[in-house]
């Protein structure tokens, strides 16, 4: 399911997220510090979607503590939490924030973006 284009999104990502990004590897660094900086951790959030790779349930929330490591995120972004008394990678896209400052928004909001639109690194 693809959503609208929208021209602020898709040139705030141009020009701050992959701009001078020229191969799949360069636009998932991109990806992890546009993030990375515009997160405010922690934060609680969410599940809003049930994925066969990730064990949480839609509805659940926690608290969002950090990006996952980079190595993790070559491929869609991770972000760390504590589930059931461990530490955990799960996908920001399928989280949905509560309670967030505007900039931590607007940067998963750009994600979500990305991903409904189907592009890839």
């Amino acid at each position: 399911m693809r959503m609208k284009k929208n021209k602020d999104i898709e040139d705030r990502i141009v020009m701050e997220v992959v701009v001078d990004a020229y191969d799949q590897t360069e636009r998932a660094m991109g990806w992890y510090y546009y993030l990375e900086d515009k997160l405010q951790f922690p934060f609680k959030a969410k599940v809003v979607a049930e994925r066969i790779t990730s064990p949480l349930k839609k509805g659940e929330t926690f608290q969002v503590e950090g990006m996952a490591p980079e190595d993790e995120c070559g491929q869609e972004m991770f972000v760390k939490i504590t589930w059931q008394g461990r530490k955990l990678a799960v996908p920001l896209s399928q989280l949905k924030s509560l309670k967030v400052d505007d900039q931590t928004q607007e940067a998963i909001e750009d994600w979500h973006y990305w991903v409904l639109q189907g592009y890839e690194f």
